[in-house]
């Protein structure tokens, strides 16, 4: 790639051991063009996660705050909790529980950890405690951000605090020790849980995160002490603050990638500015010295005579670009149809362009379907979609081919630090799943429902919106002493309103016993009507035609005749005038002589 400094990735010594973690090679690409930071995550080149910080809307999740309980609700087993935020935050009973008593729970942290189920079962509940028994009204309480605020719904919140660090997440709550299910090597798993156990303070719980393989017992004891301290400076502020307080504010975004993303098969890590780049290598320095000689600075080339930047070069904005459409082609021909709605994600698999190599349905079915898996991994992560998941994959009549759809979306969806849950083939033939919902997706975070078609993605047809139109003038004029009306409406629906010849206008006007002008306008959303003038014949006709006959006026031609290409249309306030002769220059202005003026339109000649 042009512009992009290039060196042989280095070699690690015993601390970075790659043979324990076989992965994909990633590379981290920061792009800071703009007021956003914006991160991209690739594996073995394949954009797989893209994240962006908003300067209006910044992450919260992880965030630590003293709130009060402001409503407590045992219909719904949940309680609201003001924290300072533009919405109260929602505290669901079995993250309420409080820190100290019997039956905590671990918190999620952002690893997919083997033993967090066992953590929680060490310390079974005795009982299903109602949420009234747990919180009360004007109760002050010590909260963690657990999901982002999405669309409507607020924050959900935690009592159950987790502290990530480098190598280790703190769970203060919970006196317990796991190891990430990422790291295979028993010994090496065996290894590092007797190094938590030595270094965890009483009462406290630690995860050792996937970086951590590898890792001295120094290394990890310094983790564990940074960690500890954290968690007793957060607790002094919390014994201070009044509510809402923030009490604990997680990393920025590069950071925290830093912190979770820079694993061993990390190969490069790409940065667009000089300025963050002196700053990351600073960060390196203290943080993970090992991954400085990874990060490059790129510098942008010339291409069709301006300079592309990071993002462009590497394809992120393209992919991004596409991640934003339904229909994501596979390599073979077939194609994924993917619909995000507010109760799940729907996502087709069809063989499109595909006919198969052989004359066997059931293998270019089979074939289809099994390169869909991992695109429809990637594209869960690089969107990132959360919550329920249905996917239809073509209809399979043989059950070793389902089995392997299944078993090849699982393996597919490996990697994803959300963990993504496949609960298999229904009775329908669709393939169930979840993943854990953190944070906006990205269609969410980029896009905002259409405030004219309220999120439906379609728009009534010209025909549809000129019966509504009708009936609403109607609607205005029953009853009404004015003499006539001036409607301004999208040119395509003018047209069916006046009809030809204008016959449509006329019958409209003797239904309604008024005068009617109609405008088109191109600004008019095809749906909307705007009332531009109600009152005597007289006023409302001098609106509607902006020209004179006779005048003599400057106008810019904008295209030619739809039935006389040799003429050219210009429009003033909306009001069309058809220019003689001025076919052949469209786009440039000229001075007309209005020859004849209509109520719908005028002639004009150039002059």
């Amino acid at each position: 790639m042009a512009g992009i400094a290039r060196h042989e990735a280095p070699k690690f010594g015993p601390v970075w051991n790659r043979e324990l973690t076989p992965a994909l090679e990633k590379e981290i690409v920061l792009s800071f063009d703009g007021a956003e930071p914006r991160v991209a995550i690739f594996e073995d080149g394949r954009l797989v996660e893209v994240y962006i910080e908003r300067p209006l809307s910044q992450r919260i999740v992880g965030n630590v705050y003293r709130g009060r309980i402001q409503n407590v609700l045992p219909g719904m087993q949940a309680a609201f909790v003001d924290v300072g935020l533009e919405r109260n935050a929602f505290l669901f009973v079995d993250d309420a529980y409080p820190p100290d008593a019997e039956g905590s729970e671990v918190a999620e942290v952002a690893e997919d950890l083997a033993d967090a189920a066992d953590a929680a079962a060490r310390r079974p509940r005795a009982r299903k405690a109602s949420i009234k028994d747990l919180v009360r009204e004007g109760q002050e309480v010590m909260v963690q951000i657990a999901k982002e605020p999405i669309g409507t719904k607020g924050a959900r919140v935690t009592r159950h605090v987790t502290l990530p660090g480098r190598y280790l997440v703190l769970m203060p709550t919970v006196d317990y020790v796991g190891v990430s299910r990422r790291i295979a090597d028993e010994a090496e798993r065996e290894r590092l849980k007797d190094i938590a156990q030595r270094v965890r303070g009483r009462g406290l719980g630690f995860i050792v995160r996937t970086v951590a393989e590898g890792r001295s017992a120094d290394e990890i004891r310094e983790d564990a002490e940074a960690l500890r301290r954290a968690w007793m400076s957060l607790k002094a502020k919390a014994s201070k603050a009044k509510a809402p307080a923030l009490l604990y504010k997680d990393l920025g975004l590069v950071q925290r990638i830093m912190r979770d993303q820079l694993t061993p098969d990390v190969r490069r890590i790409l940065v667009d500015s000089a300025e963050e780049y002196a700053r990351l290598q600073e960060y390196l320095d203290g943080f993970a010295p090992e991954g400085k000689p990874l990060v490059s600075l790129y510098s942008p080339g010339p291409a069709n005579g301006a300079a592309v930047g990071l993002f462009a070069a590497r394809g992120v904005d393209e992919e991004i670009e596409r991640a934003l459409g339904r229909r994501v082609w596979l390599p073979s021909g077939g194609y994924l149809v993917i619909d995000q709605m507010e109760a799940l994600t729907a996502i087709d698999v069809n063989t499109g362009k595909f006919t198969g190599s052989t004359e066997s349905l059931a293998d270019t079915v089979f074939r289809t379907n099994l390169e869909a898996c991992a695109e429809i991994a990637r594209q869960l992560r690089l969107r990132d979609i959360g919550g329920i998941i249905i996917v239809d994959f073509i209809d399979m009549e043989v059950p070793e081919h389902r089995r392997r759809v299944v078993a090849a979306l699982e393996e597919a969806c490996r990697p994803d630090h959300s963990r993504p849950v496949v609960l298999g083939l229904t009775q329908l033939g669709l393939v169930e799943m979840t993943r854990k919902k953190g944070r906006q997706s990205l269609r969410d975070l980029l896009t905002h429902p259409c405030p004219y078609c309220d999120g439906r993605g379609r728009v009534l047809t010209e025909e549809s919106a000129s019966r509504r139109v009708r009936a609403e003038i109607r609607r205005i004029l029953a009853g009404s002493q004015a003499e006539a009306v001036l409607v301004e409406v999208h040119p395509s629906v003018a047209a069916l309103l006046i009809g030809a010849g204008g016959q449509n206008l006329k019958e409209l006007e003797r239904e309604v016993g008024h005068t009617i002008f109609v405008r088109g306008a191109e600004e008019v959303h095809v749906e909307k009507m705007n009332v531009r003038a109600v009152g005597t014949r007289a006023e409302v006709e001098a609106m509607a035609r902006p020209v004179r006959e006779g005048e003599v006026i400057e106008l810019r031609v904008e295209e030619p005749h739809v039935s006389n290409t040799s003429d050219g249309i210009a429009r003033v306030e909306g009001y069309v005038i058809d220019i003689e002769g001025a076919g052949r220059r469209v786009g440039e202005r000229v001075r007309v002589e209005i020859t004849r003026a209509f109520r719908t339109y005028a002639r004009g000649r150039m002059v």
